[in-house]
């Protein structure tokens, strides 16, 4: 094999590389949004379904007030529950992670 075979093949794979990348991040964020859509849907199916994609997810600030908005509006108690657990949950690690980081919590 000569070189600039070589750096075909290598060019050919950095992109397949690439693309796969990108394309894992347009599903990662379609997926994302779809479950935060989800979260406020009609079926407590879905609802509780999406409650639990967010419980498993990074939480953010944004997280947070998602589901500070959501424990308002939802009706049905077992479902709040389980959000407020979650909401709990995500509040407490990112006031530990503030706290490690050297930031203030409030």
């Amino acid at each position: 094999m000569n070189t600039r075979q070589v750096l075909r093949i290598t060019a050919v794979g950095l992109l397949a590389a690439a693309s796969a990348a990108v394309l894992g991040v347009v599903f990662v964020r379609d997926q994302m949004s779809r479950h935060r859509r989800d979260l406020f849907s009609t079926r407590p199916l879905r609802r509780l379904a999406a409650l639990g994609y967010i419980a498993g997810a990074s939480p953010t600030v944004d997280s947070v007030r998602l589901l500070r908005d959501y424990i308002a509006w939802e009706q049905q108690p077992l479902i709040r529950r389980q959000a407020t657990q979650v909401l709990s949950k995500m509040e407490r690690t990112l006031r530990e992670n503030a706290l490690a980081s050297g930031g203030v919590a409030g």
